[in-house]
């Protein structure tokens, strides 16, 4: 029998990779499989905050909001090269909610989770702000108010890079199989989704983190019910030419009470979302409906003097939010965002936790919660350590990006300004290694296009899991939104050069090369 692992860890977004970083800093022996590519469900399909969750003060969620906003302060200080504060000017609309209901709802946002690096809550006349200007003269009066935007899917892979650092295995596109008890181990096998190949490990635990595919893993892979369930709840968003001057983003009041966000994507793009819509479906062929469009557009075109339609839709994506059931709502928003575990095992059985529902803010006390529940049966692991230790790329001298960049700049006065912040927000402090020894342009290597070149591909194919053009340029990256289809070709073609000459990485891409493509 093969030496087993204490912990073995199914499904590869935000809560997988942020317990395998976790479990393996505290000293456990640790396996994640993934069978996709890491964050390719839900984790990279978000609004891209980190937020406390301001509506979920109505439904009386005052400790999820607290717990919430409390990781907004501790992502900050771990990530700021891929997280940063955004303002957000929330027009009044007292159709749906009374002034004093919203500013009471933002006066315990400001204070419920200790505020360090994000600024308080003011109040606007739009008739005279320049935030106003876009707005329509039907709303006067608004709030601003600060959250914490992140890059969801770099997030999940710099937790999986640190899991792998302090001697966790990662394996993308590896599926387990079966899982079944074998005294006081499990006995799992895992397939190589590319060759087919399989492999047979033991693991004293097992953490099932697969998200919307959780009741598939217990039900099919592990062979036990759940007293639980998931309410798969689907999230779209558009993506959109800005229109609007200012580095702020909006929050807009629909007339069914929901909220969307209008935010500031990198220089000149917007992301719209998102819906709340219950989602029957196998959760890889979730897609943005004609409904869910006209939803979003008619929002935006009741708060804004600009006309947006179809023809203003640049991309667009949908995601699948594993929310846990509780039974409380019919209502797919009023739906908790809080996570809960269930543990099975115990009398010298092999324990097999998984975790119900849960928001990527929380992703970091979803992992710490969950390994004090498995401390029994590994009563030999450290103690919580992730509050305040970086992410890789994060560790600035003070925790000042700004200054660090500046410094950047200078160490590199060859590299144009929109392709230095590139690789600084990609990799922060860490962007000095993807760039070791270049001294112009040119030593980047080929040129695809946009701020996309052969030195960051290679990087990314040998250091961070990417096995495809589509890991590459839709996740590690968000360079497929400024490439034509013709330039996502080449990178597939040249990626796919790179699988023929290592001979051991398969190669795909399926990035959406146009709107159309999504629907």
């Amino acid at each position: 029998m093969n030496d087993p692992v204490d912990l073995l860890i199914i499904g590869g977004g935000i809560n997988g990779c942020g317990v395998a970083r976790d479990a393996a800093g505290r000293g456990l022996s640790v396996l994640l499989c993934e069978k996709d590519d890491l964050s390719e469900g839900t984790s990279s399909r978000s609004g891209k905050y980190i937020h406390g969750g301001l509506r979920y003060l109505e439904y009386y969620e005052f400790s999820l909001v607290r717990e919430a906003l409390i990781e907004r302060e501790v992502v900050l200080a771990a990530a700021p090269h891929i997280a940063w504060p955004l303002r957000l000017v929330l027009p009044h609309s007292p159709e749906q909610r009374p002034r004093w209901l919203i500013r009471l709802g933002l006066l315990l946002y400001d204070n419920l989770g200790g505020r360090q690096r994000v600024p308080g809550t003011e109040s606007l006349d739009l008739r005279h702000a320049p935030e106003g200007v876009p707005v329509r003269d039907d709303f006067s009066k608004a709030f601003a108010y600060y959250d914490v935007w992140c890059d969801d899917a770099r997030l999940t892979v710099l937790n999986a890079i640190d899991a792998r650092r302090k001697g966790a295995e990662i394996l993308t596109r590896t599926a387990c199989i079966s899982a079944r008890r074998d005294g006081t181990l499990w006995r799992a096998r895992l397939r190589d989704i590319r060759s087919g190949d399989e492999r047979e490990i033991y693991a004293r635990a097992i953490f099932n983190t697969a998200g919307p595919w959780l009741e598939q893993v217990l039900s099919n892979v592990v062979g036990i019910n759940s007293a639980y369930n998931i309410r798969l709840v689907k999230g779209s968003h558009l993506i959109m030419r800005k229109w609007w001057q200012g580095d702020h983003g909006y929050v807009l009041q629909a007339r069914d009470r929901r909220i969307i966000f209008v935010n500031p994507w990198f220089e000149d793009l917007a992301l719209i979302g998102t819906t709340d819509i219950p989602y029957e479906g196998k959760p890889e062929a979730v897609s943005v409906d004609e409904d869910e469009i006209d939803y979003l557009l008619n929002i935006l075109n009741r708060y804004f003097l600009k006309t947006l339609s179809r023809d203003d839709i640049v991309d667009a994506y949908a995601g699948v939010r594993p929310l846990y059931d509780d039974d409380s709502s019919k209502n797919a928003s009023a739906v908790t965002r809080d996570y809960t575990f269930e543990l099975n095992g115990g009398e010298g059985q092999a324990p097999i936790i998984s975790a119900f529902g849960g928001k990527i803010t929380t992703f970091r006390k979803l992992a710490e919660h969950g390994l004090q529940r498995l401390r029994p049966y590994l009563p030999e692991m450290g103690v919580d350590w992730t509050k305040n230790t970086p992410l890789p790329g994060g560790n600035f001298p003070d925790g000042d990006f700004s200054q660090w960049y500046q410094q950047f700049c200078r160490r590199y006065p060859w590299m144009p300004n929109k392709l230095a912040l590139h690789f600084a927000q990609n990799y922060g402090s860490e962007a000095d290694n993807v760039l070791d020894g270049a001294n112009e342009l040119s030593d980047l290597g080929r040129h695809f296009g946009s701020e996309c070149y052969e030195r960051e591909i290679s990087w990314l194919l040998e250091n961070e899991f990417a096995q495809s053009a589509e890991d590459i340029l839709t996740r590690r990256t968000r360079h497929h939104l400024f490439l034509t289809a013709k330039q996502q070709e080449d990178v597939k073609s040249y990626c796919e050069g790179q699988d023929r000459q290592s001979g051991d990485l398969a190669f795909s891409s399926s990035a959406p090369s146009s709107f159309g493509d999504l629907l």
